[in-house]
């Protein structure tokens, strides 16, 4: 896969140009995968794990997978300064991405030392449903909408259970796109706080509210057909 880089600031001073183009990357390259491929490649750029990722105009979690068309940019800390991790998922972080789930990297994301908790759901693709065996799921996204969706789900979680500073949550969604096989994870949510009564009473709240208004659709692939569930996720 070839990507296009853009760079600004500092970091196109440092690289001595504007956009970098990487030839020879793996077809299925995540965002964090990326930047190490160009800390190899252009060692005079440093460490670019505290660099933001924008794919779009949209800023971009390390987690996020790429595609060769995707118009991909790093941006170093802006004069005002950058939200840093610990604010992302206090806000509440959303991901999609084509690649396997990794929930133990999603519950080491979400852990904090200040967090006695962390309480998380997984839904994974199941083999039977509606009397039929199923072959594979397929899952569809309006993906433009999912991010601005989920924030406003965030936000309402936030609303509803961080009543007081012991409350306060660390929250990540992760929900796969495109084609799921049978027993792997499509949906993972991984919530911290200091106690178990709000990250239980979280996770529940967000996977509740996601299945009611995420734009994300399945198909259910049978061996003599498919059927779209009418369920979003």
């Amino acid at each position: 896969m070839r990507l296009c880089v853009r760079l600004f600031a500092g970091l196109a001073e440092r690289a001595g140009a504007r956009t970098l183009v990487l030839d020879d990357l793996p077809d299925a390259l995540t965002l964090g995968e990326l930047k190490r491929a160009i800390e190899a490649r252009h060692p005079q750029l440093g460490n670019l794990a505290h660099v933001a990722g924008v794919v779009g105009t949209t800023y971009a979690n390390d987690q996020r997978a790429l595609k060769a068309e995707d118009d991909v940019s790093l941006l170093p800390p802006v004069s005002g300064g950058a939200p840093d991790e610990d604010e992302l998922l206090r806000a509440g972080v959303f991901v999609l991405m084509e690649e396997r789930i990794d929930v133990e990297r999603c519950l080491a994301r979400v852990g904090h030392p200040s967090c006695g908790a962390i309480a998380n759901f997984v839904g994974v693709t199941r083999a039977t449903n509606r009397g039929q065996s199923v072959v594979r799921l397929e899952y569809e996204a309006f993906e433009a909408m999912t991010g601005p969706e989920m924030e406003r789900i965030f936000a309402r979680c936030r609303a509803a259970i961080v009543t007081e500073p012991a409350r306060e949550l660390r929250m990540l969604c992760v929900h796969r796109v495109g084609v799921v096989e049978i027993g792997a994870p499509s949906v993972a949510i991984a919530v911290a706080s200091p106690h178990r009564d709000a990250a239980f009473a979280a996770c529940r709240f967000l996977i509740d509210e996601l299945k009611q208004s995420l734009p994300i659709w399945k198909k259910e692939h049978y061996a003599d057909g498919h059927h779209w569930i009418g369920e979003r996720s």
